[in-house]
C-alpha cells in the first residue's frame, strides 16, 4: 500500500479558498492577512494536519523528511540514552537522524516540542509521554501519514504503535522472588505521581504477588518519591516502622540509588532488595544487587523498526509491542528472612 501524501501548502490554500501566498504570509508572519483569513488558515492547517517546513526557512541542514524526533523526560537519564542509542542504531542505515529533547517530564514542554519537531518535517516523531500530557493534537499528522511512536508508557488521547516493558509480570516475578525467600512484609518505594503508567504497573505486579501468596496488602508499606533523596527518606520511614519490611521493591533505576544509599548508611546488609531497572555497578555492591532489568535498546530498536516499516507504507492497526524482563539474581534479592535465617540449623518452620 502506497504512503498516504502529506499535505502541502497548495492543499491548505485551497481548502480555505485562498492564495498559497496568503497562506504563507500567515504562517510566516510576514505580511499584513485580516483576523478572519488567519483564522481560517490555522484551522485548515489543524484540519488537514499541515507541517510548515521550518528546515526550508532554515540552513537546510539534515533538510526535510531526514530525522526521527524523540522527545524524553530526562536527558541525563541512562534508561532513556539507551533507548535512542537503539533507535540509532536502526534508523542510522537509513540515513535517518535522530534530534532528542527532553520535556522534564512537563506535558506543556512537552506539547511545545512535539510541534516544533512537527514543524521541522520529521518523519517519525516518537514521544515518552508526560504524566498528564493529551497527544490528540498528533491525530492529524498521524492520519496524514507520519508515523507517531510511544515509548515506555501508553500515549493519552491517540491511540498509536506503542513499545512498553513487561512491567506489570516483571515486579510481580521480583515480588515472588523475595516471597520464595521468606520474606512476608515487603515494601514498595515507587515514584510519583501515581498515575503515572509505568508505576501503575509495577504496583499491580506487586499486588498481584501479593495475592498469589495470600499475603495481605498494606499501604503503609507503600511509598511515593521521585527522587533519590526523597527513596532515602523513605526507606528511613519504613526501617523505622513497629513493624518494618524486611524486604524492598524498588519501582526504578534513581529509587533504588535512594534506598541503596540509606541501606548503606545505616550498614543495613540485612534487608533484601530488588531492584526494578538495572544500575551501574550493582555487582560491586554488597551486597551485589538483584535487578528485574529491562532492554532499554531492545525497545529503542524495536521502536526504530516499528517507525520504519509505516514509512515504507505498512498502514495496519497500531500495535503494542512489550519487551519482556529478566530477573538477574545477585544477592541482594536472595537474602532470607529474618526468620527463615534464624530457623538455619533447626527443624525448618514456615513463617506466615
Amino acid at each position: 500500500m502506497r504512503p498516504l501524501r502529506r499535505p502541502t501548502l497548495a492543499d491548505v490554500a485551497r481548502e480555505v479558498g485562498v492564495s498559497a501566498k496568503t497562506v504563507s504570509r500567515v504562517l510566516n508572519e510576514d505580511g499584513p492577512s485580516s483576523a478572519e483569513t488567519r483564522k481560517r488558515v490555522l484551522a485548515a492547517v489543524e484540519k488537514l494536519g499541515f507541517q510548515p517546513n521550518l528546515m526550508a526557512r532554515s540552513t537546510r541542514t539534515g533538510g526535510a523528511d531526514t530525522t526521527v524526533g524523540l522527545v524524553v523526560p530526562d536527558l541525563s537519564n541512562p534508561f532513556f540514552g539507551a533507548v535512542a542509542a537503539g533507535i540509532e542504531e536502526v534508523v542510522h542505515e537509513t540515513g535517518l537522524m535522530l534530534l532528542m529533547g527532553s520535556s522534564e517530564d512537563d506535558a506543556d514542554r512537552e506539547a511545545t516540542l512535539t510541534r516544533t519537531f512537527m514543524a521541522r518535517r520529521v518523519s517519525v516523531l516518537m514521544v515518552v509521554p508526560s504524566v498528564g500530557a493529551d497527544h490528540a493534537h498528533l491525530k492529524a499528522p498521524r492520519a496524514a501519514g507520519m508515523p507517531v511512536i510511544f515509548i515506555d508508557r501508553p500515549g493519552n488521547g491517540l491511540t498509536s504503535d506503542t513499545v512498553v516493558s513487561s512491567n506489570r509480570s516483571g515486579a510481580r516475578e521480583g515480588v515472588a522472588h523475595l516471597i520464595a525467600a521468606g520474606h512476608r512484609r515487603i515494601g514498595f518505594v515507587g515514584d510519583v505521581p501515581a498515575a503515572l503508567y509505568t508505576r501503575r504497573e509495577r504496583l499491580a505486579g506487586y499486588r498481584d504477588a501479593l495475592v498469589s501468596a495470600s499475603l495481605p496488602y498494606s499501604r503503609q508499606l507503600v511509598t511515593d518519591a521521585h527522587h533519590p533523596a526523597e527513596a532515602a527518606e523513605q526507606t528511613a520511614r519504613l526501617l523505622e516502622l513497629k513493624d518494618p519490611p524486611s524486604a524492598l521493591l524498588t519501582g526504578n533505576n534513581f529509587m533504588t540509588i535512594g534506598v541503596v544509599s540509606e541501606l548503606a548508611r545505616r550498614g543495613r546488609r540485612d534487608v533484601a532488595v530488588v531492584a526494578f531497572d538495572d544500575v551501574p555497578m550493582a555487582e560491586t555492591l554488597q551486597p551485589a544487587l538483584t535487578v528485574i532489568a529491562q532492554d532499554p535498546k531492545a525497545m529503542g530498536q524495536s521502536a526504530g523498526k516499528t517507525a520504519l516499516d509505516r514509512l515504507r507504507g505498512d498502514r495496519s492497526r497500531a500495535r503494542t509491542v512489550i519487551v519482556p524482563t529478566t530477573l538477574i539474581p545477585r544477592g541482594s534479592g536472595e537474602l532470607p528472612s529474618p526468620a527463615r535465617a534464624g530457623s538455619r540449623g533447626r527443624s525448618p518452620t514456615e513463617h506466615a
